[in-house]
């Protein structure tokens, strides 16, 4: 990835993404949602996948996790042929299911933080609602660590919109060349950082693909723990 330019602004801002990025669940998303179809007595209608590809659509809608579930996987069963009450009833026991503290940190997250803390600003700026994402942050020990916490689409507009970004820099007295953002997807994170103007570190899953990333991030790494000696 392209090396800053010179004179550019001291960095002294760093901003995360919270899921697959600091911390995942414990519980494979896969797993919980078979459970919950089984629970339900219904069989399977759609794939994790098309949950996740549609979450993003329903965080300025509703009002927290739960909601967003009912109302996706409604929508969901509607597109599988059945009746909204089929979304209901998984939606529901998917809740039942899921553990929001079942989450562990990423290898290097908590050595990272305690580096980057010693010479920057820490924010974090997750696509969540508040109280799930806050549940993750209590239960990794992470709940202190950062000075402001925008859960995008709530407090926001979700990423890749800029002003979940602008939030935080105004929280932290910070502006945008002077901050760093990391976060593990292209579409959100570093769609987003570039949105509002900020150096941009992508870190992708280790099955992604290595052909040039769109958008391009300002840099790439391959593990969480490399930031512990930042490349800007």
């Amino acid at each position: 990835m392209a090396e800053r330019e010179s004179g550019a602004a001291e960095i002294d801002t760093v901003c995360f993404d919270l899921d697959d990025t600091l911390c995942r669940y414990s519980q494979r998303g896969g797993d919980v949602l078979e459970q919950a179809f089984q629970k339900a007595g219904i069989s399977p209608l759609w794939t994790v996948e098309d949950y996740y590809g549609r979450y993003r659509d329903y965080l300025e809608t509703s009002t927290d996790a739960d909601d967003l579930r009912r109302r996706c996987f409604a929508d969901l069963a509607v597109d599988a042929g059945h009746d909204r009450k089929a979304g209901h009833a998984v939606a529901e026991t998917f809740s039942e299911v899921r553990d929001q503290e079942a989450v562990e940190l990423l290898p290097g997250a908590r050595e990272v933080l305690d580096a980057l803390a010693a010479e920057c600003r820490l924010g974090l700026i997750t696509n969540g609602a508040p109280g799930m994402q806050r549940t993750k942050l209590e239960a990794t020990g992470l709940d202190d660590r950062f000075e402001t916490v925008v859960c995008a689409g709530y407090d926001t507009a979700p990423k890749p919109a800029a002003e979940p970004f602008e939030r935080a820099l105004e929280d932290l007295d910070s502006s945008a060349d002077r901050t760093v953002y990391v976060g593990n997807s292209l579409s959100s994170d570093v769609a987003g950082a570039r949105a509002a103007g900020l150096v941009s570190v992508w870190i992708p899953a280790a099955d992604v693909a290595t052909e040039p990333p769109e958008p391009a991030p300002t840099y790439r790494l391959e593990a969480l723990r490399e930031l512990s000696t930042p490349p800007w």
